[in-house]
């Protein structure tokens, strides 16, 4: 179940990111994707504590990234790993060109 659930989420095109909403990493995350002006369902948060696989889905991130911590933060198929990552990616000036390559944004 986890794993299907997982992969469900994953697209090419499509910004993902799996979270908790307590955890502070994924709100700055939250908060600095939904300053990017995306195409309308091109960015999706994925709560994983309103599953009741909460471990299991963090098990399974880990085989598929290396980390079972949230935010796991995927563009397109390609996890780009969490909300420090995310922050250097976006200072860095690479963000906005990964987003427009795979054409999520408006």
């Amino acid at each position: 179940m986890a794993q299907e659930f997982v992969n469900s989420k994953i697209q090419p095109g499509k910004v993902v990111v799996f979270i908790k909403p307590t955890c502070p990493y994924c709100r700055r995350t939250q908060q600095l994707l939904s300053e990017l002006p995306f195409k309308q369902g091109a960015l999706e948060f994925v709560d994983i504590t309103a599953t009741s696989d909460i471990s299991k889905i963090q098990d399974y991130l880990e085989t598929l990234t290396g980390a079972r911590t949230v935010p796991r933060v995927f563009i397109g198929k390609d996890c780009i790993g969490g909300c420090s990552d995310l922050v250097e990616m976006h200072q860095r000036g690479e963000l906005l060109k990964r987003l427009n390559e795979i054409g999520a944004l408006q």
